[in-house]
């Protein structure tokens, strides 16, 4: 299925994110939580890869993986960080020649320790840069895209944002998927204004249950999302207690999905951190068809 049937149909898409993990036992854990959220029928699995592109090959590894053993349609993220244009070609190149048909293509965050992205001798500066190289050279290719509801922190505007955006669509992109959100609001007001901007593919929200008040804490503080001074508020009520965090976090994770749906989401796309009891126990509490 292309990215424009997964996310375009009547029923609403369903896709989640994993990460190359750094041991064999993490590894193993992963496919086991993974062939549990395959019980779930997405239609999508992405995987992304370590800062500065140090997971690179272990990625087309899972996806190979994932798409042998499941039978499901598999994305690998793809940056520019670290590669030359050569680089990129022979990565799209392995890519295919596994069967993999989609790429999620990415600027990608600055090393660590840097303040700023600064492009690879002969390599790509933007996404929209890696986008068009993708189409012209790779058209096999689904595309998808990153979108940002409260602004990419980078940005100097909201309205420079969009129109980052609006040029990545452009440029061939099939799909946006946004980062992490915690108010719905903000991804209504999001969409409008794609719409607005002439942004005419499916615009499917991100999300990441929570399960620990410190963990999303750190992770929003690094992307510039917000949360909810109640959400914080009821987790915080819970103490140390893992159980009662993981209960509000799905509680919330459920209300926030079942409204995204209800409002005509073409499909969510769940962070799920090589886990799969949050989303599991968020999707047994959802009426995902329309």
């Amino acid at each position: 299925m292309t990215l424009s049937e997964i996310y375009g149909s009547e029923q609403c898409g369903l896709s989640f994110e994993l990460y190359p993990p750094k041991t064999v036992q993490g590894e193993e854990n992963l496919f086991k939580h993974t062939a549990e959220l395959m019980s779930l029928q997405p239609s999508l699995i992405t995987c992304t890869y370590g800062a500065g592109g140090s997971t690179r090959d272990k990625t087309l590894d899972i996806v190979t993986r994932v798409w042998q053993q499941f039978g499901c349609a598999v994305a690998s993220h793809l940056t520019c960080v670290g590669s030359t244009r050569d680089d990129l070609r022979r990565y799209l190149s392995e890519a295919a020649e596994r069967g993999i048909v989609h790429i999620v293509a990415l600027r990608g965050d600055p090393p660590q320790g840097e303040k700023g992205f600064q492009p690879t001798e002969g390599g790509l500066a933007h996404a929209d840069e890696l986008v068009t190289l993708i189409r012209n050279e790779f058209p096999q290719f689904g595309i998808a895209v990153a979108g940002y509801p409260e602004t990419h922190r980078e940005a100097a505007s909201a309205e420079v944002d969009l129109e980052n955006l609006r040029h990545k669509v452009n440029c061939g992109a099939d799909i946006v998927i946004t980062q992490l959100f915690y108010d719905n609001e903000a991804f209504f007001r999001f969409r409008d204004r794609c719409e607005s901007a002439g942004i005419g593919v499916p615009i499917v929200p991100g999300l990441l249950p929570v399960t620990k008040l410190a963990q999303i804490q750190r992770i929003t503080s690094l992307c510039g999302a917000k949360l909810p001074q109640p959400f914080v508020e009821a987790l915080s009520a819970q103490g140390d207690s893992p159980e009662g965090q993981f209960d509000v976090g799905v509680q919330f994770a459920s209300e926030q999905s079942q409204q995204l749906i209800d409002e005509g989401v073409p499909g969510i796309h769940y962070y799920v951190l090589n886990k799969s009891q949050a989303t599991a126990s968020v999707l047994r509490n959802l009426r995902r068809d329309r």
